[in-house]
């Protein structure tokens, strides 16, 4: 039976493993629910279903988890490099081990197609692997002395405890992403995943028990993010925090994260414009377009979120696009389609009010625009021509499957259009032209830009935006050097 054959004659109660489905918080080397007697639900997007529930730990239980962490601290950090990195690469071989089961958990609570969850357990296995290498390589550096009978050097110590906040849309490798380079750099963790998805995060904790991390190192806690989150932001233990979320959510942990005065890692909202002159490769954007539109049903913080087609190919961009936007499956994870649910009603909502603002400010509908029959949580992918710059679409994050179309007649022109955010995150470009794409990528305020293609995300590259888009990077060697400190340390030789 293949893997997806399988998948789809499971439920969570009967996955090849069990013991992955976990239904309690994870701290000290403990499974435990906690001082609370309270419990949340979660929920299948697709139908509504019960998938389980876990604990709504208080914040008493989250300051616990960050004694437990910060006094496990000292022997993890002290622990030679070699030996955290072989830890490291025992929990990738787990996780690529039950690859097929994590896949279903993530379909369960989330409810993106299977061929993305199963996409998804190999990107976040691949930052476990990436920084199992790279823990290895902190090296000390050496200072040419600049003082008579002095030796110099500087090196990377761990920051200590780390909080890690990650969000519904990407469980898994949010959550590896940053547990992966803090455990790499020396750091313990507390991690809180979303309460709409937290199963996901369960399991790679049961995971790295069974790897054999020490008790107190890989903590997670669940419950209600204002007051667990309120918690670790206010311990004097976390001295870093790395969040994944929405900009308006960032603002407000940056402020209280301010007394402690804590390290900060934020990947904030992102407001992606797509760019295709007309010398482009007109079939080939397209595609990519379509890729870089409705990728986890649009809510993804990479996500196209505006369309700037010259004018010259702008009707025939349009059509096409719409040509395959209309061919795009709708359904449950589980039967294989393009485009799962939304997350929650507030999403449709959402796309409902960005669809009709832009009709209202003069914009086309070419197709979808309302709930899709499969469900009340599934939207119809839509596509919008001739939007104007003042409508909603255009001006924040839609965070679902609605693409908006609009023309531009030159370089200026959209230079200006697509730096009209302040969340910089990503930009697309499609051009033929060698010269424009030198120019293009100098005065794109973004933090990273595509260039004739979609897919630019891995564990070797530094991931992030510019203003509003968050702070600091995550993957690369630089997303392991955000949890160190440098250590100056100036010997007398005299």
């Amino acid at each position: 039976m293949t893997s997806l054959a399988y998948l789809q004659k499971t439920r969570v109660s009967s996955l090849a493993d069990p013991r992955l489905f976990r239904e309690f918080a994870y701290f000290g080397g403990a499974w435990t629910a906690g001082s609370s007697s309270r419990a949340i639900d979660v929920t299948n997007p697709a139908d509504g279903s019960r998938v389980g529930s876990v604990p709504a730990l208080a914040a008493a239980d989250a300051a616990r988890a960050v004694e437990v962490a910060h006094r496990a601290f000292r022997s993890w950090s002290a622990m030679p490099a070699s030996v955290r990195a072989g830890l490291l690469r025992r929990w990738f071989d787990l996780i690529v081990a039950a690859r097929d089961d994590l896949a279903r958990l993530m379909v369960e609570e989330q409810g993106k197609p299977i061929s993305e969850a199963l996409g998804e357990i190999d990107y976040a296995a691949s930052f476990v692997e990436f920084y199992a290498e790279e823990a290895k390589r902190l090296n000390v550096e050496s200072v040419t002395s600049h003082l008579p009978d002095a030796e110099m050097r500087v090196t990377r110590q761990p920051v200590g405890v780390a909080a890690l906040v990650t969000p519904w849309n990407f469980p898994s490798a949010m959550l590896t992403r940053k547990a992966a380079a803090a455990l790499a750099a020396g750091c313990t963790l507390v991690a809180h995943p979303s309460s709409e998805t937290p199963f996901s995060a369960l399991a790679l904790a049961e995971l790295a028990e069974r790897a054999g991390f020490p008790a107190g190192v890989f903590n997670v806690v669940t419950g209600h993010a204002p007051e667990i989150v309120g918690a670790l932001t206010a311990s004097p233990l976390v001295r870093a925090l790395s969040f994944t979320g929405s900009t308006e959510i960032g603002r407000l942990l940056y402020g209280q994260c301010a007394p402690t005065i804590k390290r900060l890692i934020m990947e904030l909202g992102g407001h992606a414009p797509f760019i295709a002159f007309a010398d482009c490769d007109l079939d080939r954007a397209v595609e990519r377009a379509i890729s870089a539109k409705f990728a986890t049903s649009g809510q993804d913080c990479l996500a196209a979120n505006r369309f700037y087609i010259e004018r010259p190919i702008y009707d025939r961009f349009v059509a096409a696009f719409a040509a395959k936007v209309k061919r795009l499956r709708v359904g449950p994870g589980l039967s294989d389609s393009d485009i799962g649910p939304l997350m929650n009603a507030g999403a449709v909502a959402k796309q409902n009010m960005h669809v009709a603002d832009a009709l209202a400010r003069g914009a086309r509908l070419i197709c979808g625009g309302d709930i899709h029959p499969a469900g009340p949580l599934f939207f119809q992918p839509t596509v919008l021509a001739d939007v104007t710059d003042d409508a909603a679409v255009f001006r924040e994050e839609t965070f679902g499957p609605v693409a908006a179309f609009a023309p531009f007649d030159g370089e200026d022109e959209v230079i200006g259009k697509a730096n009209a955010t302040e969340t910089g995150l990503v930009a697309y470009l499609h051009t033929s032209d060698a010269a424009r794409i030198s120019r293009m990528s100098a005065v794109l305020e973004f933090g990273m830009l595509a260039v004739n293609r979609t897919k630019i995300t891995g564990a070797p590259i530094p991931f992030g935006g510019v203003k509003q888009a968050g702070l600091g990077r995550e993957g690369s060697r630089h997303g392991m050097e955000a949890y160190t400190d440098l250590k100056y340390v100036c010997r007398d030789i005299a």
